[in-house]
């Protein structure tokens, strides 16, 4: 009998989920795989996608925002459009237009002008006028970092949090919650031992079980006073200093002065609103312009935000005219990214890829090294920086336009992260940006197909294997 209940709950219950995968599923081959899961495997394939297959994060996304859900028949949004995603690119210089018409089809924020940006190099840099900028707070201080050590930098930084709070400032941090086990004690627990509101970014539970431990925020952003902002790629620890205890990480991170500081405090509060389940008040706008560098926050993610910077990075590819400089320390591009890179290079455009010689994470670059053979045969040059471990992301396309923020040219990033990157118009800062890549160009080796054609078949073999896993790296 018992039996029978099971063959007639698995004939009712997986052919639903089968059909919510086909029409819920962007990747055909993430849809074909839940469909031969559901439909194979009794009651244990319909339970697995129910708790991993479904996308409870843009549910939860849309319900805060207070947007209606989806119908059942209406699997994606129709050329929906946020209010406040003005129509930019007939304001830019003409060198500007192509690829911020791209942008604007597809980023929730407008682009807004007069903003200042400093570029800082390393922890050495970053860490002291961040914080100063928390000492000098009046009245609100927004972080969020992926990583939040314990040691001796974090410690610096939990202090001054806490001294901010004892002060009246409105103090808010967020930390992720895989994040903060690279360091002990946990640096939320630190955190709110010494009064700081604090909020874990998708916490682990058993009861109700955790489900989404592949979703992470790997948002770098601190906003103080609504005046200024940095983010980057660092997070908070010794690990980013040079001079520290340990071999140290190469690393760019920025300060920004003006009116895009107002999208970056947007983007914590969604963050915070996403982890507290409440909506947050916003705070009344600083209109004041200290620079001449035109900029837009874009925020990329497992929610509403899914393919958002894809599709912006793979516009621009396909407006450049003459570079397209790629820095960052984990490379694994999509069919259609490597497509976009081959084209480029092939209508005479220098395509350029700066990756570490050495990666902290052994497989990623095993599986990097099995499709790096398509891109070089077709003339992109590609480049492998010595130690210490650049973490360093930079996009830059004709010395006038450039990413800056915390995603990575990987899935990871671009399909399972909650991301962020700063888009700049402004030939000046992505000139800066471009002089710095040169230099670690000058220092770095550039890697040759002979490299790549001659490896042996066990190393091949390595590389293809965990090549399959790049989805899910």
């Amino acid at each position: 009998m018992t039996g029978l209940f099971a063959i007639a709950l698995h004939v009712f219950v997986a052919p639903l989920t089968a059909v919510h995968a086909l029409l819920y599923k962007r990747d055909p081959r993430s849809a074909l795989g839940w469909i031969t899961v559901c439909l194979l495997f009794p009651i244990f394939g319909p339970f697995t996608y129910y708790l991993f297959g479904i996308n409870r994060v843009r549910t939860r996304a849309r319900k805060l925002r207070g947007r209606p859900r989806r119908r059942l028949l209406v699997p994606f949004e129709r050329g929906e459009r946020r209010p406040e995603a003005l129509e930019c690119a007939h304001r830019m210089p003409e060198h500007f237009r192509e690829v911020a018409r791209v942008s604007d089809s597809v980023a929730d924020r407008p682009i807004v002008e007069g903003n200042a940006v400093a570029i800082l190099h390393n922890g050495e840099q970053a860490y002291p006028p961040m914080l100063e900028a928390i000492a000098g707070a009046r009245e609100r201080v927004y972080l969020c970092s992926y990583i939040f050590e314990t040691n001796a930098t974090g410690k610096e930084f939990a202090a001054a949090l806490s001294e901010a709070t004892r002060r009246g400032v409105e103090v808010k941090v967020i930390v992720d919650a895989l994040g903060e086990l690279y360091s002990f004690p946990r640096a939320a627990s630190v955190l709110k031992k010494q009064g700081i509101d604090v909020a874990r970014f998708l916490p682990f539970r058993l009861l109700p079980p955790s489900i989404h431990i592949n979703l992470r925020n790997h948002r770098k952003v601190l906003v103080v006073d609504g005046e200024v902002a940095f983010t980057g790629g660092m997070n908070i620890g010794d690990r980013h200093l040079l001079n520290g205890p340990g071999p140290g990480i190469r690393d760019v991170h920025f300060m920004l002065r003006g009116p895009v500081v107002s999208q970056l405090e947007d983007v914590f509060l969604e963050s915070w609103e996403f982890c507290r389940k409440c909506q947050v008040p916003r705070h009344d706008r600083q209109q004041q312009q200290p620079g001449n560098t035109p900029c837009r926050t874009v925020t990329d993610g497992p929610d509403e935000d899914l393919d958002k910077l894809a599709t912006i990075l793979l516009g621009a590819i396909s407006v450049a005219r003459s570079r397209i400089l790629i820095v960052t320390p984990y490379f694994l591009p999509s069919r259609e990214m490597i497509g976009a890179l081959q084209a480029a290079a092939a209508r005479g455009i220098d395509v350029t890829i700066l990756l570490p010689g050495k990666s902290n994470i052994p497989f990623v670059h095993w599986a990097t090294r099995n499709i790096l053979w398509e891109l070089l045969m077709r003339g992109v040059r590609v480049y492998y920086q010595d130690d210490p471990f650049p973490h360093t992301k930079l996009f830059i396309i004709d010395g006038q336009y450039a990413h800056i923020g915390t995603a990575n040219f990987d899935p990871r990033s671009l399909r399972l992260n909650f991301e962020l990157i700063v888009e700049l118009f402004d030939g000046e800062v992505a000139g800066q940006l471009e002089e710095h890549v040169d230099e670690e160009i000058a220092r770095s080796r550039e890697v040759p197909l002979d490299e790549v054609d001659q490896r042996s078949l066990p190393v091949r073999l390595r590389d293809a294997f965990f090549w399959l896993f790049s989805p899910y790296l």
